[in-house]
């Protein structure tokens, strides 16, 4: 993918072109998203915020001038692109200027929980919303009583479920931009900085009091702090998942447990969650550290 970063670098028209063309394909094929910002991000990082936000504004244009010549609502898509690469932009200054991935990744997690204590200010009840949605998407075939029971279960936590997709998706933009100046101008910086991936124990705590509040607590109050928890528990995911690489490559057969275990967490969505949890216990035992001392 070299050739697609060093064309989205050669000037502003072709960065806007991929990032414009690509947030439109990607209403059919959602990866592609992830490309789309990850042009944002690459440029932004590497000319700085102004740049990024030309980028961000002038592919935004493209994109609604784009739908209506498809005869797709403009509208829909301005919001689409604003929605997918404001984030971006805003993670990619503090990476740009902190020169921290993981901060980066703290303020799109916050970011996340922002999204859903304000979509809880707007809407009294999503989960009713959820239902709805989840009743639509369900396959015609599917058994009602567990579909139903499904939809149940699940639609009060669709809220922080949907919004730790975004910052997971945001987080994936980010490290794509990263990798490709990596790539592009200090070969393996990347693969450093996201091995170091570590959360501060003070952000940890009002994790880990956040899920006790939602344990203790009922009703809306409850509600919420359950789904922050869940866009909160992204950022753990992806540091577990550095500490967990780090482990593996130590091994004699890193060089085959390591792209297993990425295979695992794509074709294993549950294993994240144990994933996370390596994450959040590394804030305190620093399972690198310890690792590399003792090979």
């Amino acid at each position: 993918m070299r050739f697609l970063a060093e064309y989205i670098m050669r000037g502003r028209l072709q960065a806007m072109l991929v990032a414009s063309s690509l947030a439109m394909l990607s209403l059919i094929l959602a990866p592609l998203s992830m490309l789309s910002s990850g042009t944002v991000a690459l440029v932004t990082l590497r000319k700085g915020a102004q740049e990024g936000f030309i980028i961000v504004l002038c592919s935004s244009v493209a994109a609604a001038l784009l739908a209506t010549l498809i005869r797709v609502p403009y509208l829909f898509i301005l919001l689409y692109a604003l929605i997918l690469w404001l984030p971006i932009w805003i993670t990619a200054i503090v990476l740009r200027e902190g020169r921290h991935i993981s901060l980066a990744l703290q303020i799109a997690v916050l970011i996340g929980v922002a999204c859903v204590a304000g979509y809880y200010f707007l809407n009294d009840n999503p989960a009713i919303m959820w239902k709805e949605v989840m009743k639509k998407m369900m396959p015609a075939n599917a058994p009602a009583d567990d579909a139903q029971h499904m939809i149940e279960l699940m639609a009060p936590y669709m809220t922080g479920i949907a919004a730790a997709g975004g910052v997971f998706g945001m987080a994936l933009g980010l490290f794509l931009g990263r990798w490709w100046q990596a790539v592009l101008f200090n070969p393996g910086g990347f693969k450093a900085e996201f091995l170091a991936l570590k959360v501060q124990p003070g952000l940890t705590i009002v994790t880990l009091l956040l899920v006790l509040a939602a344990a203790i607590s009922t009703g809306k109050f409850s509600q919420i702090a359950w789904n922050a928890a869940i866009v909160m528990f992204v950022l753990y995911t992806l540091v577990g998942t550095a500490v967990l690489h780090t482990l593996f490559s130590t091994m004699k057969i890193g060089p085959f447990a390591v792209p297993m275990f990425y295979i695992t967490l794509f074709l294993i969505p549950h294993s994240l969650l144990p994933v996370a949890l390596v994450g959040l216990s590394d804030t305190w035992l620093d399972i690198r550290k310890r690792t590399l001392n003792q090979t």
